[in-house]
């Protein structure tokens, strides 16, 4: 039996200017975005229809019509011809304010992962490198090169070095099921710190795209990071580039 959801934000005049509207339907839309995220609704829940979201926050049926549509572009409800709209099924998210792998929040979450190595071994630190890892330019590190597999699709491309010492006691691991993080933690006593992340898009090449499973020219989400041992000591450098459409990263801020 389908469920009817009810909002509860304070109901606004019809009678505003277009500003005002336009700052109502953000409103609504902020607050059935957090009943999806937070849980409240779940999938495949029935969304209140437009009628009744009109009479609830007092606002003209484009106001609504306008709040329904952004929450639909963000794949967060769906909607069936003559039946209205439903919660979609929650993607899958990382915490991006705690340093964890991939893996370890994944199947925290019940997912399947699996990293397919494309290859694993020594090269000379570029510029960028050797400025993170904070060695000289052209000196030997570990480079590993992953697509992970989120319950078997392509989510990411990991592209990964660390300093050789240090690197080349991971190449004996389980790279294909396990977290460089665990593994430097677990079985090569190297406590990690802090990382530092610098967030942003691109669009996928020729090569990424056929990686990932996306058309060229596709946009992706790309981070950059670096991750530091407890003595601030620069271990692993990273660029990770990732689908948008079927894996999410979130972050709380709290304000001082």
């Amino acid at each position: 039996m389908t469920r009817h959801l009810h909002p509860g934000l304070s109901a606004a005049s019809t009678a505003e200017p277009h500003r005002q509207a336009q700052t109502l339907h953000g409103r609504i839309r902020e607050d059935l975005r957090e009943r999806i995220l937070s849980g409240a609704w779940q999938p495949h829940d029935r969304v209140p229809s437009e009628s009744m979201l009109m009479a609830q926050y007092g606002v003209s049926r484009i106001t609504v019509r306008q709040a329904l549509g952004d929450l639909e572009r963000e794949q967060l409800i769906f909607k069936l011809p003559g039946k209205g709209a439903f919660v979609a099924q929650a993607k899958p998210f990382q915490e991006l304010g705690r340093l964890q792998g991939f893996a370890e929040a994944m199947q925290a979450h019940g997912h399947e992962i699996y990293n397919r190595v494309l290859d694993a071994g020594t090269v000379p630190a570029s510029a960028e490198v050797a400025e993170r890892l904070q060695l000289p330019a052209g000196s030997p590190v570990t480079a590993i090169r992953r697509v992970r597999l989120l319950d078997r699709r392509p989510v990411s491309l990991d592209l990964t070095w660390l300093p050789l010492a240090l690197g080349q006691r991971l190449l004996g691991a389980d790279l294909a099921r396990r977290d460089i993080f665990t593994i430097l933690e677990n079985d090569l006593a190297t406590p990690l710190g802090h990382a530092d992340l610098v967030i942003d898009a691109e669009r996928a090449d020729a090569a990424l795209a056929t990686l990932l499973g996306i058309a060229a020219g596709e946009p992706v989400l790309h981070i950059e990071r670096l991750t530091h041992d407890t003595a601030g000591r620069p271990i692993d450098h990273e660029h990770l580039y990732c689908r948008p459409d079927n894996f999410q990263y979130r972050l709380r801020l709290q304000r001082r």
